[in-house]
């Protein structure tokens, strides 16, 4: 018997698929998706790493949408929407033998997303329901028999990026691992950044992932020290790390090796450190009605690395990432086809 949730449970629901869903499998049918699969040995490639899950939302109707969602899927995917067709975006993480993990890795394909996934037997994809009471949203999760906490067994995809290539993971993709598999990853990971790939890591504290706050504390600090840029969220980390201001933040994570540091603070103010070692403070425009902020920071790591990738100087990455973050927060779902 299959582990995990039970397929009838979509079927309690009057699932519909997604607009954006639909839109990407059409596309597909009629460009097969390969017409944004480029050699690896010829063009630049970003992989980020993580877990993407079946998301059920609801509707105004009582009916819901399925769709595709996890926080460094959501960064890949908007990615390749914003960058040109010769950096390729990937995706590595695992699926089940099921019609719904063939359906996640058919969206990924339809999205330009190349799927680097390992087809674990018996096991199926993550989901997770999304509740609305008075406006205010809450989570329900079933992802205990999920693939994607065995994608430590599929590193190749890390070990052949070449100098000039970008990884990406986030604390819920360690928070999902084994710990041998943490260790694994981590070192596959520093192995990749001393040959030159450049490593990002999106800190994304998730106590209910993780047994106790000193082991997430632990495995957060492994990760940064491994990475060259760190994209951490400040009302997180002061209230798990009691970090005083952002300065504290971008010191802690700066003093593990850090590179380039990204203090994201919501509304306000991003910190960073700029190319001549001055600390700089940028005011995002702010949003007066946000709709769903479910996938703001995600959308803000896609518009800066996008710009990164480009050269840009950080100032111009980091407003970028506000753009972004500000449009998607204007939509409902994890997920918007944005402006260009």
């Amino acid at each position: 018997m299959r582990t995990g949730y039970n397929n009838n449970l979509l079927h309690l629901f009057q699932a519909k698929e997604a607009p954006i869903f639909s839109q990407a499998l059409d596309h597909q049918r009629q460009c097969h998706a390969e017409n944004f699969i480029r050699d690896a040995q010829m063009n630049q490639r970003f992989l980020a790493i993580g877990e993407c899950m079946v998301e059920m939302a609801p509707q105004t109707s009582g009916d819901y949408t399925l769709n595709f969602a996890g926080d460094t899927f959501n960064t890949a995917w908007y990615l390749r929407q914003l960058a040109p067709v010769e950096l390729e975006v990937a995706y590595l993480t695992g699926v089940g033998d099921d019609a719904m993990s063939e359906r996640m890795t058919d969206f990924m394909r339809a999205s330009g997303v190349v799927p680097e996934v390992l087809t674990v037997a018996d096991r199926t994809v993550g989901l997770y329901l999304i509740s609305l009471q008075n406006g205010e949203r809450s989570f329900q999760y079933w992802r205990n028999a999920s693939a994607a906490r065995s994608l430590a067994e599929n590193l190749a995809p890390v070990e052949s990026l070449k100098k000039g290539d970008m990884a990406y993971f986030s604390g819920i993709t360690l928070a999902i691992l084994a710990d041998e598999d943490k260790t694994k990853l981590l070192s596959t990971l520093a192995n990749a950044r001393e040959s030159g790939v450049t490593v990002v890591f999106d800190t994304n504290l998730r106590p209910r992932l993780w047994e106790t706050l000193d082991q997430m504390r632990h495995w957060i600090m492994q990760a940064a020290s491994v990475a060259d840029i760190a994209l951490p969220s400040f009302d997180d980390e002061t209230e798990f790390f009691v970090d005083a201001d952002k300065q504290a933040t971008k010191t802690r994570y700066e003093q593990c090796g850090v590179k380039h540091v990204i203090v994201k603070d919501g509304p306000k103010t991003v910190l960073f450190r700029d190319e001549s070692g001055s600390d700089t403070e940028f005011a995002p425009t702010v949003n007066s009605a946000p709709v769903d902020s479910t996938a703001a920071g995600d959308a803000f790591n896609a518009g800066f690395l996008a710009n990164f990738l480009k050269g840009d100087k950080l100032i111009k990455a980091v407003e970028a990432g506000c753009t972004l973050s500000h449009e998607v927060v204007s939509h409902k779902g994890a997920l918007v086809n944005i402006r260009r």
